[in-house]
């Protein structure tokens, strides 16, 4: 079963993150370390200044004293008293230096760790995975495709190598791979092998003609749906290896003058696709091999009476699609019912005919 993708936390604001980053032990040794050494140089000035230096020299030697330059003394320090307090200086102001560097240095190498095992944990997701989604290219139409599968609990990589789109995954906590798709090694990192889908949706269609030949030279079962710009390049893609060939721009034309011609259809459309308050859903089941559909007709699995389901349309495993579906023809394996019906009827039709 392939794991659960990582749900997003569309809570984290910008104040919540900056409350974690002071969390951390790194940022709070270096505010100590910085108010320590402040502290130190106000109780150096004051005591130069108690033996009759001016401000600003006191303040000078200070400085030099904690930074150890070597400048040499403003001031002779020929008293006991005023050597006494310039080595307490000294003592103090190296201690304080030591702490606030080493708040620095911990601070850094604890991102470096935290990236390093951000990685490795990604790694181990995307290897516990089978059956997955692989999304090329995050973009407008890859970060919606990514929201809806997330929505839907299905598993999905995205690759993306632009760093201001993969600070936007992180911050979806989505899984991902920050690489470019063109080298063959980014798809074995990806699992290409154990996936189900690729979506291919970079902006050109040249990319896209590569990637789908990449793709299923490397993995040749594997189905592709991929994103294309120019009419002329449907054909290309299908040559490639591309199972399914999108066009954005196609698309959302059709669907003006469908809400020009068909406003009503094009709603129940939607109610039906989008998982509207109705409940109503659209899913396909396919029949396996001795399974409970396997050799029964619709007259014959009565599925309507026993589920509320309705069986709008079967593919065939030869490629056929009958719509509406013979009530006569018995189901084989290897053939995909697409049912529509309320979430209640289909966890039904699931529990008494996908067993």
């Amino acid at each position: 079963m392939a794991p659960q993708q990582t749900r997003t936390n569309r809570g984290d604001s910008r104040g919540e993150r900056e409350i974690k980053l002071w969390q951390r032990s790194s940022v709070r040794r270096i505010a100590a370390g910085l108010s320590g050494l402040a502290t130190v140089i106000v109780f150096g000035v004051i005591g130069y200044m108690s033996f009759g230096w001016p401000f600003f020299e006191a303040l000078y030697m200070v400085v030099i004293t904690i930074s150890g330059v070597g400048y040499g003394e403003v001031r002779p320090t020929t008293s006991t008293p005023l050597r006494i307090h310039t080595m307490m200086v000294i003592a103090l102001g190296l201690v304080a230096v030591a702490y606030t560097v080493a708040g620095f240095v911990q601070f850094f190498a604890e991102g470096e760790i935290r990236n390093y095992l951000g990685r490795q944990r990604m790694r181990r997701q995307i290897d516990a995975m089978v059956g997955h989604t692989i999304i090329i290219g995050y973009g407008r139409l890859g970060m919606l495709i990514s929201e809806e599968l997330n929505s839907a609990k299905l598993p999905f990589v995205v690759i993306e190598r632009a760093i201001e789109r993969v600070m936007d995954i992180e911050r979806r906590e989505y899984v991902y791979l920050h690489a470019d798709a063109t080298d063959e090694e980014t798809f074995h990192q990806a699992g290409l092998e154990r996936a189900k889908t690729l979506v291919v949706v970079l902006p050109t269609d040249a990319e896209n003609v590569f990637l789908t030949l990449t793709a299923k030279r490397l993995a040749p079962k594997i189905e592709i749906i991929a994103r294309a710009e120019a009419p002329m390049t449907l054909k290309t893609l299908h040559q490639a290896g591309a199972d399914h060939v999108v066009m954005p721009a196609a698309i959302g034309a059709h669907r003006i003058v469908s809400l020009l011609t068909n406003p009503s259809a094009v709603e129940f459309t939607e109610l039906v696709t989008r998982r509207s308050s109705l409940a109503i859903e659209m899913d396909e089941v396919p029949v396996k091999l001795r399974g409970p559909l396997d050799g029964l007709s619709l007259r014959d699995a009565d599925i309507g009476r026993r589920t509320g389901v309705m069986v709008i349309a079967v593919k065939r495993l030869d490629g056929r699609v009958e719509f509406p579906p013979s009530g006569d023809e018995p189901f084989a394996a290897g053939d995909i019912a697409v049912v529509l019906g309320s979430r209640s009827n289909l966890d039904l039709f699931r529990r008494s005919f996908e067993a």
